[in-house]
């Protein structure tokens, strides 16, 4: 009796012990993840995505797998993400690769790259072209896993408190261009700066800031950029796609399992083409509302601006990889690809555009 009465003991004890350090979402089958943003919450775009993707993912899982989700520089500084998620203080984050090319330059081709690939080039890359293999062996060192979520689309060129005329305009200017764009920039004279979304605003109102590019109109006009500079400028040289991320804790994403790991892996795929649309449905009525009731003037790049842009590109990325096997075998593979499915973009897309035109 005595000896069934300490075995009870033992395994109430035991029981005990793992309720109290277990938590309760887990405890009932449930599991929450810690995310953070790298824009506001429900910002027009990149906002809007991440919550219909968690939405979805807990309508799937009826509940079981859900996301807590926290702004940018709620939780977290946005640049500080990424140490944050492979610490494993936060479970992942939604953000963009550029954002970390202090880490590696190769993150820009995750992201965007001047006068690289559309969006769905860069998805058919990610996801049939090797993108996706490349991408896991770039983060593995650093303890994460990344996915691509969202899209922004091709993007315009960027909001100027002052006309670009000529390649002397562009000298001395302050103007938010991150990544291999702002290094662009910068061979042309300008000052590249790296800032967060949510820092542009204020920044060019107050003049610190001569220039600035976020997106396309519709999330241009929720962060108020028409009311800080009123030259609005085209094409978006500097992203001609743009591909946000999912990134976790790799520690995290292992223990979620099979069929966790699938299950999120569709949804972020699945909210990437929904992004887009969305983005597309969107534009057309904030760029006629900008034009129209806000007295934005659309400008484009004049051409021997353009021409030097693509000079420096084709000097400063591959310059920039040289030195990094790992990115440039990123490099050679994402220029690779976008050379093979050139010549069907220009015969098919292309020529549908170029018909609209007659």
């Amino acid at each position: 009796m005595e000896r069934r009465r300490r075995t009870l003991l033992k395994t109430g004890l035991a029981v005990g012990a793992v309720g109290a350090f277990a938590s309760p979402a887990v405890a009932q089958g449930k599991r929450e993840l810690k995310m953070v943003l790298g824009w506001p919450r429900n910002s027009p775009g990149n906002g809007t995505a991440i919550e219909r993707f968690a939405q979805n993912v807990a309508k799937a899982t009826d509940g079981r797998l859900t996301f807590r989700i926290y702004g940018a520089n709620e939780l977290v500084p946005v640049l500080g993400m990424f140490d944050a998620v492979a610490s494993g203080a936060v479970d992942c984050a939604n953000s963009t690769g550029y954002y970390w090319t202090g880490k590696s330059k190769a993150y820009n081709f995750f992201s965007t790259v001047p006068f690289g690939m559309l969006p769905m080039e860069h998805f058919a890359w990610l996801t049939y072209g090797g993108g996706q293999k490349l991408w896991d062996e770039l983060n593995a060192p650093h303890g994460l896993k990344s996915l691509p979520l969202s899209q922004t689309g091709a993007q315009m060129g960027g909001w100027y408190r002052k006309e670009v005329n000529s390649l002397a305009d562009m000298k001395g200017l302050k103007a938010r261009y991150p990544g291999f764009g702002g290094e662009i920039l910068k061979a042309l004279g300008a000052t590249p700066v790296l800032m967060p979304l949510g820092e542009v605003f204020p920044a060019l109102q107050s003049g610190a800031l001569d220039a600035a590019e976020l997106a396309t109109p519709w999330f241009d006009m929720g962060y108020g950029l028409f009311k800080a500079a009123k030259y609005y400028y085209s094409p978006g040289f500097h992203e001609p796609g743009h591909t946000l991320e999912l990134m976790f804790n790799k520690k995290v994403w292992d223990s979620l399992g099979a069929a966790d790991q699938s299950l999120l892996t569709l949804a972020a795929h699945a909210e990437l083409l929904h992004s887009e649309a969305e983005v597309l449905a969107n534009d057309p009525d904030a760029l006629e509302q900008l034009t129209g009731k806000f007295g934005v003037q659309l400008r484009a790049f004049p051409d021997d601006i353009l021409r030097a842009m693509q000079k420096a590109a084709a000097e400063i990325i591959p310059a920039a990889v040289a030195g990094d096997p790992m990115a440039k075998k990123i490099f050679e593979s994402y220029s690779a690809f976008q050379k093979k499915v050139q010549p069907r973009g220009l015969l098919m897309p292309g020529a549908v555009w170029q018909m609209r035109r007659l």
